[in-house]
C-alpha cells in the first residue's frame, strides 16, 4: 500500500512548488513563485531557465512532447503536440526554449470566433498562464507536457474562456482592494476560490455503441421509461457498485497525480448517476482542474469498458446532471463571506454580502445567460434543478439579520438591541446555520455561495467570469457611496467613527431595500414561485436563446467594457458563437432522431406489423377465433404507430429544412412520443436499441 501511494503521490505529475524548488535556481524559483502565489508580473528574463527546467522535469517523467493546453470557445480543451526533438547540425537534441514556453501559434481558423476573424486568417496565439501549473498528460505508451495557456487572435482579442476569467479576477481584485482600504485594512492579496461539484452518468460501452444518439449527441433521443427509475430513492448515497468503485478509485489516483484534490465520491439521485467533488482551490486553477476532471472521467471510463456521459440530460424521466459552482472571495487569506468574530469583520461580511445580493438582482439576466446551452434547457426548472428565474437563498437566520438591517428594527436573532453595522456583533452564524436549498439557483451555504444553475458539461470559466464582474461593479458602487459619505479615513487604523458606522448602515439599508426582491427562501419548484417572481419583476428566460438576449443589452456590454473583461466585439462574438452552438446541436439531434427513426425504428415496427398480419391471417384462415381480437387490436396499434412514425419523420425532415430550432425541438418531441409508445408494442428481441432498463441498471 505504501509503495502504491508513492507511485500515486499527490501532485507527482505537476510542475508545482516542489518541482520548482528542485529544478530551478533559488532566485528564479522565488520570482516564479511570486507570480504564482501573489500575482506579481512575470519576469520575462527567467523564461529560458523555467523552460529548461520544465523540459528536464517532464522528460524525467517520460514526456517526449509538449503542448499549449487551452480552453477555446468550443467548451472543451484543445492541444497541439510538438516534440522536444530538434536537429542541430544534423544531430538530434531535445530542446524547449523560453519562447516555446511563453507563446505558441496554433491555427485559429477552425475554432469558433463569432466573426472576430475570417476562416482564411489562420493565426492565433497561446500565451503561458504561470498561475496554473504545467502538468503531465499520460497515455498508453507515453506522456506529454501540458502548459495551460490563454488563447487570443492576432488582434489580441480573446478567443477562449480563460482570458475573460483572468480579466474578471483582476477587476474584482481592484474593487475589493478599494473597499478594504476604506475599512483601513492594509493592502493584501484578493483571492477567489471555487469548488466545482461534478455530476455524471456511466453506461456500459456495449450499450453506448448501439445507441447512435448517445454517440452523436451525448443524450438519448428516444427511450421509454423503465419500470423502475429513481422513485424508490434508493440510489442516492447508496452502496457504490464494485465496478463503479473500481472506476472511481482509478479516477482519483490519476487526479491526485495531477494535483487535483478529489475529495468526495457518491451515488447521485438517478440510477447510473454519480458525483465527484474536489476541495476548494483558487478560481483559475479550479477551472482548469475541472476541465481535466471531465477529460479524466471520460478516459478512465473507456479503460473500464464504460462511457462517461456529461450531458445535462442523458435520459428523459430521471434527474439530469449539474455542476454546482461554490464560490467565495477572500482578502489577505480571510474569507470575506465568513461571518467574523468582531464588529469590523462582521461589517465587512455584511457589506460584501449586500454587494453580492445587489449584483445578482441587478444582473440576474447575465447570470442566466452564463449557463445557457442546448443541454441545460432540458434540465433547468424540471423539478430536479433550479428554475430559470435567478434568486438568492440566504436561510432563515441570515435572512432575518438582513431584514432587520434593512428595516432598522430592534432585536436580532433573539438578542435584544438594535443591530448597528460595525458596532454590535452579529449573532453567531455557524456554517450549518442554514439548511441547503437545492431548488435555489444561488444559495448561501455558510461561507460561500453555491451557484447551482450551471450544467454538468459547462466550463466554469463562463459563469464565474460573469459573477466576478457583476460583484466587482456592486462592490465599487458601495465603495463609492461610502467614500461620498466623507466618513472614511478619520479614525485610527483598525477603528471607525460612529459617523462611519452610521453611513455604512444607511448605505446597506438602501441597497437591501432596492434589491431584496431577489431573496427567496422558499421552494423554487413550486409553480406559484414563478408567479411570485413575475410580481417581483425578476426576469424569467425559460430557454437559452431567450437568455442569451442579455448579451445584446447596451448596459451589459458597457459593464464588461468598463471593467476590461470583454470588449463589445468580444461579447458580440460570444453571443453569435453560443447561438450557433445551440442551433447546431439541435439540428444534429434532429437529424440523428430522423435517421434513427427511419433506419432503425421504422423497420422494426414494420417487421412486428408484418408478423402480426401473418399471424392474424393464419388464424382467420384456419377459422380459429380465440386470440384474433387481440391480434386485431395489436394490428391497429402498430398500424397507427406506423402512420404516426412516417408522418413524424416527414415533419421533422421538413423542420430541419427550416431555420427555427424551436420547430425542430417540437417535432423531435412529437416523434419521440410515437417511438417510445412503439417500444412497448414491439417484441424486445426485435427492438433495435438498448432500453433504459438495460443502460441504467446493468453496469
Amino acid at each position: 500500500m505504501e509503495e502504491a501511494m508513492k507511485v500515486t503521490a499527490f501532485g507527482a505529475d505537476v510542475f508545482g512548488a516542489e518541482a520548482i524548488k528542485e529544478y530551478l535556481p533559488k532566485e528564479t524559483a522565488k520570482k516564479l513563485q511570486g507570480t504564482i502565489e501573489k500575482g506579481e508580473p512575470l519576469d520575462p528574463s527567467i523564461a529560458g531557465e523555467v523552460a529548461h527546467a520544465m523540459k528536464h522535469w517532464a522528460m524525467d517523467r517520460g514526456a517526449t512532447h509538449y503542448t499549449h493546453w487551452f480552453l477555446p470557445m468550443t467548451g472543451a480543451t484543445a492541444e497541439k503536440h510538438d516534440s522536444f526533438l530538434e536537429l542541430k547540425n544534423g544531430e538530434p537534441i531535445m530542446a524547449f526554449s523560453g519562447k516555446n514556453l511563453i507563446v505558441g501559434e496554433p491555427d485559429a481558423s477552425s475554432f469558433p470566433s463569432g466573426g472576430i476573424r475570417s476562416t482564411f486568417e489562420a493565426r492565433g496565439y497561446t500565451a503561458w498562464d504561470p498561475t496554473s501549473p504545467a502538468f503531465i498528460k499520460r497515455h498508453g505508451n507515453g506522456a506529454t507536457l501540458c502548459i495551460p495557456t490563454a488563447f487570443c487572435a492576432y488582434t489580441g482579442e480573446a478567443l477562449d474562456k480563460k482570458t475573460p476569467l483572468l480579466r474578471s479576477m483582476q477587476a474584482l481584485d481592484k474593487s475589493v482592494k478599494r473597499l478594504m482600504k476604506l475599512f483601513d485594512l492594509p493592502e493584501a492579496h484578493v483571492g477567489c476560490t471555487l469548488g466545482a461539484e461534478q455530476e455524471y452518468f456511466l453506461v456500459d460501452k456495449k450499450f453506448w455503441e448501439r445507441r447512435p444518439d448517445l454517440v452523436m449527441t451525448g443524450r438519448t433521443l428516444f427511450g421509454a421509461p423503465s419500470a423502475k427509475g429513481q422513485q424508490l430513492e434508493d440510489h442516492y448515497f447508496g452502496m457504490i457498485p464494485q465496478r463503479i468503485l473500481d472506476f472511481m478509485h482509478d479516477v482519483e489516483l490519476e487526479l491526485w497525480r495531477l494535483g487535483i484534490p478529489a475529495k468526495t465520491r457518491h451515488n447521485e439521485v438517478a440510477p447510473a448517476q454519480f458525483e465527484l467533488a474536489p476541495q476548494f482551490e483558487e478560481l483559475n486553477l479550479a477551472t482548469d482542474h475541472n476541465m481535466i476532471v471531465m477529460d479524466t472521467l471520460r478516459n478512465v471510463a473507456e479503460r473500464h469498458g464504460m462511457k462517461c456521459l456529461l450531458h445535462e440530460k442523458p435520459y428523459a424521466g430521471v434527474n439530469g446532471s449539474g455542476k454546482h459552482n461554490n464560490w467565495s472571495v477572500s482578502y489577505g487569506g480571510r474569507n470575506l463571506l465568513d461571518p467574523g468574530t468582531n464588529p469590523q469583520e462582521n461589517a465587512i461580511f455584511l457589506t460584501v454580502l449586500c454587494a453580492v445580493i445587489e449584483a445578482v438582482d441587478k444582473h440576474a439576466d447575465l447570470l442566466r445567460a452564463s449557463v445557457a446551452g442546448a443541454g441545460n434547457d432540458h434540465r433547468l426548472g424540471a423539478n430536479e434543478a433550479p428554475p430559470a428565474v435567478i434568486s438568492i437563498y440566504l436561510g432563515d437566520q441570515l435572512a432575518e439579520v438582513v431584514d432587520r438591517i434593512e428595516r432598522g428594527v430592534a432585536g436580532v436573532a433573539k438578542e435584544a438591541g438594535e443591530l448597528k453595522v460595525g458596532v454590535d456583533t452579529l449573532p453567531p452564524l455557524p456554517k450549518d446555520a442554514t439548511d441547503r436549498n437545492r431548488t435555489s439557483p444561488f444559495a448561501f451555504t455558510g461561507n460561500k455561495f453555491e451557484f447551482r444553475a450551471p450544467g454538468s458539461s459547462v466550463c466554469c470559466a463562463g459563469p464565474m467570469t460573469v459573477l466576478n464582474t457583476i460583484v466587482a461593479e456592486a462592490v465599487d458602487r458601495l465603495a463609492d457611496e461610502l467614500k461620498k459619505s466623507g466618513t472614511t479615513g478619520k479614525a485610527k487604523p483598525g477603528e471607525h467613527t460612529e459617523a462611519f458606522h452610521k453611513a455604512l448602515q444607511e448605505i446597506l439599508q438602501k441597497s437591501l431595500s432596492e434589491h431584496k426582491r431577489v431573496i427567496f427562501n422558499g421552494n423554487g419548484y413550486e409553480t406559484g414561485w414563478l408567479d411570485e417572481a413575475a410580481k417581483r419583476g425578476l426576469p424569467n428566460a425559460p430557454t437559452s436563446v431567450q437568455a442569451l438576449a442579455a448579451l445584446d443589452k447596451k448596459e451589459n456590454v458597457a459593464l464588461f467594457e468598463k471593467y476590461g473583461v470583454l470588449s463589445a466585439r468580444e461579447i458580440a462574438s460570444r453571443h453569435e458563437i453560443l447561438l450557433n452552438d445551440i442551433a447546431d446541436k439541435v439540428r444534429i439531434e434532429g437529424a440523428c432522431a430522423r435517421d434513427m427513426a427511419s433506419e432503425m425504428i421504422l423497420p422494426a415496427v414494420k417487421a412486428e406489423y408484418a408478423l402480426t398480419v401473418d399471424a392474424f391471417s393464419k388464424a382467420e384462415h384456419t377459422g380459429v377465433s380465440s386470440g384474433t381480437a387481440a391480434l386485431k387490436e395489436d394490428l391497429v396499434e402498430l398500424g397507427t404507430g406506423l402512420d404516426a412514425l412516417k408522418s413524424g419523420i416527414r415533419k421533422l425532415d421538413s423542420a430541419l429544412d427550416g431555420k427555427r430550432t424551436d420547430t425542430v425541438l417540437n417535432e423531435m418531441r412529437a416523434l419521440r412520443q410515437t417511438v417510445d409508445t412503439m417500444e412497448h408494442r414491439v417484441a424486445d428481441s426485435r427492438w433495435p436499441l438498448p432500453k433504459y432498463r438495460d443502460m441504467l441498471f446493468l453496469y
